[in-house]
């Protein structure tokens, strides 16, 4: 399928770069729809088993395309208007619904639609570069967009959203770190290269374990206590099970590094 954005596999890892950088790798319509569809396609690719999500040139995403979003929806009525939306929280859901680990490596600025798509990913590498900005409210809408209001507090913290998501200013790569919505700055040449390393350890490793753990820690945010830990031992049991663990232990006994299936 051809799309508005690059999209290549190699060595088990998908790499997909936002390619408009002439304005900022900001979405379109048709990419929106195009991401929709592509992480649910992800689910049955057994080919891909970990994905890197980047920009085109000096930016990550800068969110949805001023002119050909904004501009042609104030022509739209309601209905078309919730079709719209629908369809960019159905990207963050198929993200997260994926069960195979996203790496954004965040190469610039991340803003509006784009900080939402960086926050669903599960691990963000930024460069020292990097900027992040939830801008909904600065331009008149609110900052719970795109499942913004549930997944920010969870990752920063109720305080920390509620002051980047009210106040919508932009923060640094340093800033963002110490708030907790990155996992690591690193320097600008070194980005892409340490996220592909994270990505190809994820793709080489124990994938049925990769994907378990996040799909509990998915189910889990809605569990109290008692329920969290009798659906970690019913899972852990499950992959006591599986092959995997078996290799692990034989390669253990003889001293050597397991060679992992994915079962």
């Amino acid at each position: 399928m051809a799309y508005d954005f690059l999209y290549d596999v190699s060595e088990g890892v998908a790499t997909l770069t936002f390619n408009r950088p002439q304005v900022m790798n900001a979405l379109t319509f048709e990419v929106y729809a195009q991401l929709r569809d592509l992480f649910e396609t992800l689910r049955y690719d057994e080919e891909v088993r970990a994905i890197v999500l980047t920009g085109a040139g000096d930016n990550f995403c800068s969110g949805g395309d001023v002119h050909d979003i904004i501009g042609e929806l104030l022509k739209r009525d309601m209905k078309e208007h919730l079709e719209f939306t629908r369809m960019t929280g159905a990207v963050v859901q198929n993200m997260r619904l994926l069960d195979k680990p996203i790496i954004a490596a965040l190469n610039g600025m991340t803003a509006g639609a784009g900080s939402v798509i960086a926050l669903a990913s599960d691990l963000r590498i930024a460069s020292e570069k990097a900027r992040f900005a939830f801008l909904f409210t600065r331009v008149g809408l609110t900052g719970a967009d795109m499942g913004a209001g549930y997944l920010l507090p969870r990752v920063v913290g109720m305080g920390r959203a509620l002051e980047l998501l009210l106040l919508g200013d932009t923060i640094d790569a340093g800033t963002a770190e110490r708030y907790g919505l990155v996992n690591r700055v690193v320097p600008h040449t070194e980005l892409l290269p340490k996220a592909q390393e994270w990505a190809k350890r994820l793709a080489q490793g124990p994938t049925l374990a990769i994907s378990m753990t996040k799909q509990m820690l998915n189910r889990e945010l809605s569990m109290d206590l008692v329920s969290a830990i009798e659906a970690e031992a019913q899972a852990q049991a499950l992959m006591l099970m599986g092959e995997d663990h078996r290799r692990f232990y034989e390669a253990f006994k003889a001293k050597e590094k397991p060679s992992f299936t994915g079962r």
